[in-house]
């Protein structure tokens, strides 16, 4: 039967649009302004350009099977056993397949983890969690502590369990974890022959594994790019890949014992196109050895240094960006991290949060249906491109230094690492890369986010490490911001009222609004409150409102046109009355002598270091 509109054809009225009739429009709305202008760029340097064509030529980067769902890891990191336990129990209940066990000490804890990995304490653990289930089992133990991954394989063997049936991956992580300390108990030399018995032993007894963790986590907590996490995930792998082998594994079974783990963020693209990349990387070191390359397995968890103290809740939405982007670009187990995580150990709610982000996007929303569904995407398959060749570079520069902890004991990483930070947080400082809730669009009277009323395990120290290098210790994004904003908390408690800036407003609303309510998110992104004003002409009626706000700044609010006629007069008036320090919202251009004359002492605009003027906001009240 034919449909009447099979042959509808809705365009066939119009001629095909090609890339070089939108290039003419827009080159006729740039006047005469450089193309480039609209192009983008990554940390890396990566282009990113406005729009792609369809890349016709490449398939589908083997991954994930299609229709074959992530696994939907739960963070497990209560310090006190039992009651982890029961978390456990609760989220494998309730939608979770998968836990992820952070003890106290790891590079992952965040503060928290399990205390310890002794036999009494992971019996209690895992009380009641059936090994055999289906269920998935991340075990990240801890250079130095107990080795997790040995005790738990006598509890599960114990039990009667075939360890050919457990999904257990066991995440030893010496090098990731040497590099978040900044500190190595021996030469890398001395460690992998008993390192290469630990996991040689675990596959004899028949556990499948993975057994090593190539962690691309410690670079990007410290601030690093993607090119930099790809990078360093490889080497790590390489290393643990020579390892292994000389250790007496053959390199094939080598290669299976390998997982990876990367972060995800709330940049869907370079998300995407990171994890793509990870599997074609990893590929290109696998055919270099003589391996038929086969689909890693790829574990994701979302970013820490994009969590926010402050509006917590915005942190679901980053996270679900993030998880998103993950799953579309191939992740096979994800863990979300709570969204008050920065803020304490997350309670029921916010685990439940965590789990049911992952639930909607496979159960609703489907995510899982199809394979590699950014293949052929001009945007990302370029991005991907330009990051596979990117990393690799920066992987052999780390080859070229002796490797991965060569490259370490040189600083060589964490320099690079370090620059980027910087960049990223000069950024971060002047608002170009946002933080809602945080640097941008705060929220002053935000509720209190409840957090569980637990202390962190303090684990026992760490046998004497000799040799030391700089650390990737880890950062969130939001922390300048967020300390502004304690300092506030501090002085409402002390005072009974939060610092104040006075908006003197001037001229009618449709004058003063716009700059007006950039003024306020901006000084309250750092706690200091907005005064608002409905406008004035007048400025002894200016002066007299001034004096009684309570505020010692003032910030004055107009267009360009009102501040020519009014902004000289209005800032001698708030000197008079006692402003001991005045702002103006925008860039003063010819103006400037003449309104710091008058008595304006500072500039603020989109693209200026908001942290700096803050901070310096704060002296100027002490």
């Amino acid at each position: 039967m034919t449909s009447v509109t099979d042959d509808l054809r809705l365009a066939a009225d119009f001629a095909p649009a090609t890339y070089d009739d939108w290039r003419k429009l827009v080159d006729g709305v740039l006047k005469g302004a450089p193309f480039e202008k609209l192009i983008g760029k990554t940390y890396d340097g990566l282009k990113i350009e406005p729009i792609y064509q369809r890349a016709h030529d490449r398939a589908p980067i083997a991954g994930r099977a299609a229709t074959k769902p992530w696994q939907i890891m739960q963070r497990v990191d209560h310090p006190d056993a039992v009651m982890a336990n029961a978390q456990a129990l609760h989220d494998l209940e309730n939608g979770a397949t998968g836990l992820e066990i952070e003890f106290a000490g790891g590079p992952g804890a965040r503060g928290f983890g399990v205390a310890d990995a002794t036999r009494e304490t992971l019996t209690k653990l895992f009380d009641g969690v059936f090994f055999d289930a289906g269920i998935s089992i991340a075990l990240n133990p801890v250079v130095g502590r107990e080795n997790a991954g040995t005790v738990l394989a006598d509890i599960i063997e114990a039990k009667g369990v075939n360890p050919a049936d457990v999904d257990l991956r066991v995440n030893y992580q010496a090098l990731t974890t040497m590099a978040v300390r900044g500190a190595a108990p021996s030469p890398w030399s001395e460690m992998t022959i008993p390192f290469a018995k630990v996991v040689g032993g675990l596959m004899s007894r028949g556990f499948k594994g993975p057994f090593v963790l190539a962690d691309g986590r410690p670079i990007h907590d410290a601030g690093g790019s993607e090119v930099q996490e790809l990078a360093f995930a490889l080497a790590v792998a390489v290393a643990y890949l020579r390892m292994l082998e000389a250790g007496g594994m053959a390199l094939d079974a080598a290669s299976k014992a390998i997982s990876f783990r990367l972060c995800a963020d709330a940049d869907q693209f370079l998300t995407m196109a990171k994890f793509r990349a990870l599997r074609l990387l990893w590929a290109r070191v696998e055919q270099s050895c003589g391996l038929a390359p086969r689909s890693a397995f790829i574990a994701a968890e979302t970013s820490w240094r994009m969590l926010t103290q402050r509006d917590a809740y915005v942190n679901m939405l980053r996270a679900t960006m993030a998880t998103f982007s993950a799953g579309l670009g191939g992740a096979d187990a994800i863990t979300v991290l709570p969204h008050t995580l920065a803020l304490g150990l997350p309670d029921a709610f916010a685990r439940r949060a965590a789990r049911n982000t992952q639930l909607v996007l496979l159960e609703e929303s489907n995510l899982s249906k199809v394979s590699d569904p950014a293949a052929g995407s001009g945007g990302i398959e370029s991005l991907t491109q330009q990051l596979c060749e990117a990393a690799w570079t920066l992987f052999q520069d780390i080859e070229k230094a002796g490797g991965v902890f060569a490259a370490l004991e040189q600083n060589l990483i964490q320099h690079k690492v370090a620059t980027t930070r910087a960049m990223r947080e000069a950024n971060i400082a002047k608002r170009k890369d946002v933080q809602t809730g945080a640097s941008e669009f705060p929220n002053l009277h935000e509720a209190h986010v409840a957090v569980l009323d637990v202390k962190p395990a303090v684990p026992a120290p760490l046998a004497a490490q000799t040799i030391t290098f700089d650390a990737l210790t880890p950062i969130r994004l939001a922390m300048p911001f967020e300390r502004l904003r304690d300092r506030s908390d501090e002085m409402l408690k002390a005072r009974g009222s939060r610092p104040k800036v006075f908006l003197a407003n001037l001229g009618t609303a449709a004058d003063f609004t716009a700059r007006a309510t950039f003024a306020k998110s901006f000084f309250e992104t750092g706690g200091i409150e907005a005064v608002d004003t409905s406008g004035f002409t007048d400025p002894a009626a200016l002066a007299a409102a001034f004096k009684t706000s309570g505020a010692v700044l003032a910030c004055l609010c107009s267009s360009d046109k009102i501040y020519a006629e009014q902004a000289a007069a209005a800032a001698k008036a708030l000197q008079a009355a006692g402003a001991t320090h005045i702002y103006l919202v925008g860039r003063p251009g010819e103006q400037e002598a003449a309104l710091c004359a008058a008595g304006v002492n500072d500039f603020i605009f989109a693209g200026g270091d908001a942290l700096a003027t803050l901070q310096q906001a704060y002296r100027l009240m002490e």
